[in-house]
């Protein structure tokens, strides 16, 4: 199964890699990311939790997951949940956190997860300080809020983690949004007139950022990093 999110394979390659503990509890964070889930459940045979946001993310993650045992699948927001203090040792995010409200859902990590536990996140970056009008409207459309790649770590150190791992995977965007395109043309050959019509808004929106990043030259300003954390003490 291919994973379709920024970064693609990319990220769970580099963190299977660099990560060499057995958590306890595990949280994977986004839509998207049932086969994450499914890796790192049979990788450690741990339990993993899987929260996204929107109740259509919601039952097609219970569909792709299958009642598999090992995953719990929840409804909520990633900067309120319902979570014990301290209760994860391990959370991955893949392109789900890198939104304007980054800073309460990175004080809501913090919350869960134990002192010296471990964050794997894979942020969408600006490469320049000053994007163009083009890509404000991706992260618009996207309720994204990218950080300077430069800036990354800086901004996770300040805030009590430390980098043990970190890779660029930027280059791997242009496949994403290609695939993303064929994906899509794809899709429109299978849905009926009811289900266009239902994921217009979505289906455009797909369109619209793809087309731009590829064509107009998206990926001079627009990258992916990874980072292997791990949280402080304090």
């Amino acid at each position: 199964m291919q994973i379709m999110l920024p970064g693609l394979g990319n990220q769970l390659d580099f963190f299977l890699k660099n990560y060499n503990v057995v958590p306890g509890k595990i949280l994977v964070i986004g839509s998207a990311s049932e086969y994450i889930a499914k890796t790192l459940a049979k990788r450690f045979n741990r339990q993993v939790d899987l929260i996204v946001e929107d109740y259509e993310s919601l039952l097609n993650s219970k569909l792709l997951i299958d009642n598999n045992p090992g995953i719990n699948i929840k409804l909520m927001e990633y900067d309120i949940t319902d979570f014990q203090d301290s209760e994860f040792d391990l959370v991955y995010a893949q392109a789900s956190i890198s939104l304007t409200k980054r800073n309460k859902i990175i004080k809501e990590l913090k919350r869960i997860t134990n002192a010296g536990s471990y964050l794997c996140v894979g942020e969408i970056v600006n490469l320049t300080q000053v994007v163009p009008r083009f890509i404000k409207d991706i992260y618009d459309s996207s309720d994204l809020s990218p950080l300077y790649v430069e800036s990354l770590e800086q901004y996770y150190l300040e805030r009590g983690f430390l980098v043990l791992a970190s890779s660029d995977f930027s280059e791997s965007l242009h496949d994403y949004y290609s695939n993303s395109l064929n994906m899509l043309k794809d899709s429109k050959q299978i849905l009926t007139d009811n289900e266009k019509s239902y994921y217009k808004k979505l289906l455009n929106k797909i369109s619209h950022e793809s087309n731009a990043f590829l064509k107009l030259g998206g990926d001079k300003y627009t990258g992916f990093k990874v980072l292997l954390l791990q949280k402080g003490q304090n």
